[in-house]
């Protein structure tokens, strides 16, 4: 009898793969040779897994997409007594991927975000995932802030946590000082509140 093979395990297994080379060398490096070796499989179970070289680009987005969310959501749930600033802070802080141990995979993000310019496929992932984040942050905000536009607080947010992985991964600023200006404007944000 013919052995089975888990379909979807096989597209993770694949789309890991891919990650691991968009790490190493952006996506660039991505060739379904190289994907098919990194993975341990043969080109014709990529192929059979992926009509083409895009559709295993968006694949491996969505399942890093899925990484993300699943920690965020993971760490809001660990403590469901905090408030609602301290989720934010986690959240913020879990989205902007500046600790050393997420380097891998800003490396990954940064790189789908840079052929997203010119891939109408990858951009569409990429702005359904902003926009769940979008939600988490402004529900957030909404709970805990008496902003007068918490859905504008929630985007710059968005925005001040994405810019903050390009510029620890440059070496602009270290993974330290990116917090702090991360904290400040969480800060800033609270302070808003009480005045």
């Amino acid at each position: 009898m013919p052995k089975q093979v888990d379909h979807e395990s096989r597209r993770r297994q694949i789309a890991e793969a891919v990650c691991q080379l968009a790490d190493e060398s952006g996506l660039e490096g991505v060739t379904l040779r190289d994907v098919a070796a990194r993975a341990q499989v043969s080109m014709g179970a990529v192929q059979r897994c992926f009509g083409t070289k895009e559709e295993m680009l968006v694949f491996a987005l969505g399942h890093v997409g899925e990484q993300v969310a699943g920690r965020l959501s993971a760490r809001l749930t660990a403590s469901p007594a905090q408030s609602a600033r301290t989720a934010l802070g986690h959240a913020a802080s879990e989205v902007s991927l500046v600790q050393e141990e997420r380097r891998a995979e800003a490396r990954v993000w940064l790189a789908f975000a840079a052929q997203a310019a010119v891939s109408p496929s990858l951009a569409e992932i990429l702005r359904s995932n902003y926009a769940d984040l979008h939600k988490v942050f402004a529900q957030l905000i909404t709970e805990g802030c008496d902003t007068p536009d918490p859905e504008r607080a929630a985007r710059t947010l968005l925005a001040l946590a994405d810019g903050l992985t390009t510029h620890v991964l440059i070496g602009h600023l270290s993974p330290t000082a990116a917090l702090d200006v991360l904290d400040g404007h969480l800060n800033q944000l609270w302070n808003e509140r009480a005045s």
